[in-house]
């Protein structure tokens, strides 16, 4: 039986990996990560394959406070396991955006609790937190193929109050939301571009950049292809 990795020898893989370009990278991108050591997502998942899932390690890695050990801990998690009392500590703690999108895609839209979730933080006042609604909400566009159209129907409105909100995080996520909705269903996006037509008309600066942002996309070729094969498949 082969032994369950040890904290410190993953993050020596970690740290092995880093380079000084994708540590300048994160400032690049706009990532104010704490505790940061280089390491770029494609080896950060290099280092995921060889672990397996293993819960107990993930809360280690989270623990660790190294930005890195963050991102990893995402993909090593069991998403069974991770309760919604994890969830509510864990968001309160994102410090920046590629934690938040990258905790929301890679774990937290597969846990039973995604969609409780997305409604608790939907209305909340800590600027990650109310990325990670909208974030979470974009990842369950994306990854939960069996959730019927009502699912993000009913939380159009969830998209419409937070699409003034001043910040441009914020924002961007509400917009990702939208759109991924949209690029589901005929139905939805219909919904989602009646949505963006009308943010795209008021006079606040930040909703008339989601509906436009968002109306640029659901008009687009690429989000016209995806629901057009959607919609053929159903055939």
């Amino acid at each position: 039986m082969q032994a369950a990795p040890v904290l410190a020898d993953v993050l020596a893989r970690l740290a092995a990996a880093a380079t000084p370009k994708d540590l300048a990278n994160l400032q690049r991108f706009g990532i104010a990560a704490s505790r940061p050591l280089g390491v770029s997502m494609a080896n950060i998942q290099k280092v995921a394959g060889g672990l397996g899932c293993n819960h107990a390690l993930a809360a280690e890695l989270w623990g660790s406070g190294i930005h890195e050990a963050k991102l990893l801990a995402a993909y090593v998690d069991e998403p069974a396991k991770v309760t919604a009392a994890q969830m509510d500590r864990w968001v309160r703690d994102f410090d920046n955006w590629a934690v938040c999108d990258t905790r929301c895609f890679a774990l937290l839209d597969r846990t039973p609790h995604a969609w409780r979730c997305v409604d608790r933080w939907a209305s909340a006042r800590q600027e990650f937190v109310r990325r990670a609604a909208f974030a979470l909400m974009a990842s369950l566009a994306v990854h939960d193929k069996a959730a019927p159209d009502a699912c993000f129907l009913d939380r159009l409105p969830l998209i419409e109050a937070a699409a003034d909100d001043a910040r441009d995080l914020v924002r961007k996520g509400v917009s990702w939301a939208l759109r991924t909705a949209g690029r589901r269903r005929p139905a939805l996006h219909r919904a989602a571009l009646a949505v963006a037509t009308r943010l795209a008309a008021p006079d606040d600066a930040g909703a008339r950049w989601v509906g436009k942002d968002a109306s640029r996309d659901l008009r687009g070729p690429v989000a016209t292809r995806a629901v057009l094969k959607r919609a053929a498949k159903k055939r």
